[in-house]
């Protein structure tokens, strides 16, 4: 396949901090993007960001993304006349009061629908879909080092053990059996498309999507905020990998036209491990650190641990990755010049 297969891609969560990044490297191969949204308002704004391209974008309105009320499917509509669709959203909410029925079953049925639906539109390629690598890390293995993460690890949580779990496991489950909705999607219908699915760790980068104050930064961005204002003590990470936003928009893209990602599953990360301390050092090191007051250890900034299969994007995708500093400066730079509440 080639860019010019795709008139047009429907993406969901294409407000948010991920979707943003790969409705904009969509739109730069002059594709036109149909924005499934839950609010018109935040698509809209979203579209008047950018009037040179405003043209080859469509905002859609879906309240609930994971609707199978009456055997009503809300994307029927949205995936009419799309060559391929990019379902980056992904909802994390900790706070739920029953993790089976709202956080395991509503993401399994955010796939199914849109799968169902698309169905419906013979012209669709491929589908992208973001998952997590919370859907193939297994925590029993420990932080390592000495071994290395693929696209054939799985989360060995059973669907039992995560409606019985406090909802950070759940959420696991939740984005391992939504995952596997959509291979087994594939292996059990036969469609005319075909899947490609990513699974990346912790994401940080700037940002393109629609953000009014820095307090309303995506979580993980959010985190290093806290870090830059003088947060102590400096957060933990659970795991010692992430992924660059640009790097992992552009990946979702390139998956999209490129052949041999066909029905492939990717663990996309940096090659280099990343700490909080490593990233209050970067501050500091660069002039952006003057609230970090905390004492940072001299050594084991950057911490030993498992490896993710990062060399198999690089090679189907030709994605370079971005180094942690660069990552940290840019973004840094740029949340200095978003308002405050205060």
């Amino acid at each position: 396949m080639v860019v010019s297969d795709y008139r047009k891609v429907l993406v969901t969560g294409g407000t948010g901090f991920i979707g943003a990044h790969i409705v904009d490297n969509l739109l730069s191969l002059g594709i036109r993007v149909r924005l499934a949204s839950r609010s018109l308002k935040k698509a809209q704004q979203f579209i008047d960001a950018r009037p040179e391209t405003r043209d080859l974008i469509e905002a859609f309105e879906i309240k609930d993304f994971t609707s199978l009320k009456g055997n009503e499917n809300p994307f029927l509509d949205a995936v009419e006349g799309v060559d391929g669709i990019i379902h980056a959203a992904s909802p994390l909410d900790y706070s739920v009061a029953n993790v089976e029925e709202d956080l395991i079953k509503p993401a399994i049925n955010g796939v199914k629908v849109v799968f169902e639906a698309a169905l419906t539109e013979p012209n669709i390629k491929r589908v992208v879909l973001t998952s997590s690598f919370a859907s193939v890390m297994d925590v029993s293995k420990g932080p390592g080092p000495g071994f290395t993460y693929t696209g054939d690890d799985w989360n060995p949580l059973t669907y039992e053990e995560s409606i019985k779990a406090d909802p950070v496991i759940a959420y696991r489950g939740s984005k391992k059996f939504a995952e596997l909705e959509a291979w087994n999607f594939i292996k059990e219908r036969h469609p005319s498309f075909d899947l490609v699915t990513f699974c990346p760790p912790m994401t940080f980068g700037p940002i393109v999507h629609p953000v009014d104050v820095v307090e309303d930064l995506n979580l993980s961005n959010a985190t290093l905020w806290d870090i830059y204002k003088g947060v102590s003590p400096l957060p933990v990470s659970r795991v010692p990998v992430w992924v660059d936003v640009r790097d992992l928009a552009l990946a979702h893209v390139k998956a999209l036209v490129v052949e041999k990602a066909s029905n492939k599953r990717y663990v996309p990360s940096s090659p280099e491990k990343f700490s909080y301390n490593l990233a209050a050092k970067l501050m500091k090191d660069n002039g952006l650190g003057s609230n970090i007051t905390i004492e940072l250890p001299t050594e084991g900034l950057v911490p030993e641990g498992y490896d993710l299969d990062y060399a198999t994007v690089e090679r189907d995708l030709g994605i370079k990755f971005h180094s942690f500093e660069d990552c940290i400066l840019d973004s840094m730079k740029q949340f200095q010049s978003l308002p405050s509440k205060k």
